[in-house]
């Protein structure tokens, strides 16, 4: 961690805000050495926690998901979608999805996700930026569309081989497109923004983009890509990585409301889930997210996980059923995707203890070595899993819940039965066995040794 500030960092120059046409890229290699590892700029500044007024979550299961798997088919796009559909609830906290509409399997998915008539999440598209593909648009009856607009140097440069001012003048013309087609909305993805010279080109581009929502009436959204996973969310961080400084300036220099603001993430660095909460509290709206994380490379902020932090902050769930998480993840695994037995809220094993002094603790009282009631809240029961480290009281609680085993019905620890059953599992490890044991070993020993249980 560094503690030097470069003075384009430091702060806001006056309106307004022409773009630095530069001739060459800047690359901010101090902070992107390429051969090093990335720096992170603190500053002695910071700037104040500012939460939006309403804050809400928004999928890309079927667009950024899909570019890191292979497809789904059609049947699963409209399951997923259902049961998306039901995590969310009537108020919209999942407000919206975003889909592919470029291919005959693209377009029959977004048809039959229209057909159920769902007013959340809204169907959405993501498009290039192309004039033409306006036009699919509205043939398919959306009201909104994504648009690429890829912001940093290193794409500006690097990949379209034009300046800043040629792209963004580019890229306003395919939104005046947008315009006269009729689009009531369009979001535009500012690629790679946490690379990107905020000053020189973020904001010159975001204040046309709002002058021109003014003048035409067209609703324009900024979604905020971390493409590369940069971003950090600590106040003191310096710009284009700290998320708050990002947030706050475009408000604050810009008057951008909280409603035109949306952060996507990436989970290069390990923080794909504090990204998107430091936007909600410095004053963005919309956090998007794909389920279980899926997206390119590392991933994207988990959808459960947004919704699951969305209820923390606001003490409510607001109409969101939080079962459908542990049915989608059952639908998932249905589709053959590998969900991890430790992976939060819906992994085999993350409310499941192998210990044997947590097992005796939640006898006691499952409160103690549990997250929440994850029986009541995700329709996930408590559960434990018998190694030799689990101990009689392991044990005993695996019976018991087997079983449907409380009070004075449930097995005691002290039970012989239970005594001869660790005896067994003992041995096993004794002679090098490396596996849990299985369900259905254990429904055979208790058949030995629990009889009166059994019958």
């Amino acid at each position: 961690m560094t503690h030097h500030y470069p003075k384009w960092l430091y702060k806001a120059p006056k309106r307004e805000h022409p773009v630095d046409d530069v001739k060459e890229p800047n690359l901010l290699r101090d902070m992107f050495p390429y051969t090093e590892v990335p720096r992170i700029e603190i500053e002695d500044t910071i700037v104040p926690m500012e939460p939006a007024e309403e804050i809400w979550i928004t999928d890309t299961t079927f667009r950024d998901g899909q570019q890191s798997r292979p497809p789904y088919s059609v049947e699963n796009i409209v399951k997923i979608y259902d049961l998306m559909h039901e995590l969310g609830g009537p108020n919209g906290i999942i407000r919206q999805s975003e889909f592919f509409i470029y291919t005959e399997k693209d377009r029959e998915a977004v048809e039959k996700c229209l057909a159920k008539g769902y007013e959340y999440p809204e169907v959405t598209s993501w498009i290039r930026a192309n004039p033409k593909d306006f036009e699919i648009v509205k043939q398919m009856g959306l009201k909104e569309t994504g648009m690429l607009t890829s912001i940093s140097d290193y794409h500006i440069f690097l990949k379209f081989g034009k300046t800043r001012q040629q792209v963004i003048d580019d890229f306003m013309k395919v939104v005046e497109s947008a315009a006269e087609a009729g689009l009531k909305a369009i979001r535009c993805h500012f690629e790679d923004i946490t690379r990107a010279d905020f000053w020189g080109c973020v904001v010159p581009f975001a204040e046309r983009l709002m002058r021109f929502s003014e003048e035409s009436g067209l609703y324009i959204k900024i979604r905020l890509c971390d493409t590369m996973g940069y971003g950090v969310p600590w106040s003191e961080a310096a710009l284009p990585r700290g998320v708050p400084k990002m947030i706050y300036y475009l408000k604050k220099e810009l008057g951008i409301t909280s409603d035109r603001l949306e952060w996507h993430g990436h989970n290069d660095f390990h923080l794909v889930l504090a990204n998107p909460v430091a936007a909600w509290l410095y004053g963005c709206s919309a956090a998007n997210g794909s389920l279980f994380g899926i997206g390119e490379r590392c991933g994207n902020p988990p959808l459960e996980g947004l919704a699951i932090t969305y209820a923390e902050l606001t003490g409510t769930t607001n109409g969101m059923n939080f079962h459908a998480i542990t049915e989608l993840a059952n639908y998932f695994r249905e589709m053959g995707v590998d969900i991890p037995n430790n992976y939060p809220f819906v992994g085999r094993d993350f409310n499941v203890t192998r210990a044997g002094i947590h097992a005796d603790g939640c006898i006691k009282n499952e409160e103690i070595y549990n997250i929440f009631d994850t029986t009541k809240i995700l329709n996930k029961p408590y559960g434990v899993a018998v190694t030799d480290k689990s101990g009689v009281a392991g044990i005993a609680l695996w019976y018991n819940q087997y079983l449907g085993l409380e009070g004075e019905k449930a097995i005691d620890k002290k039970h012989p039965g239970v005594a001869e059953i660790y005896k067994w599992v003992m041995e096993q490890y004794d002679q090098k066995r490396t596996t849990a044991i299985s369900p259905e070993e254990l429904i055979e020993l208790g058949k030995k040794h629990l009889g009166d249980y059994f019958k």
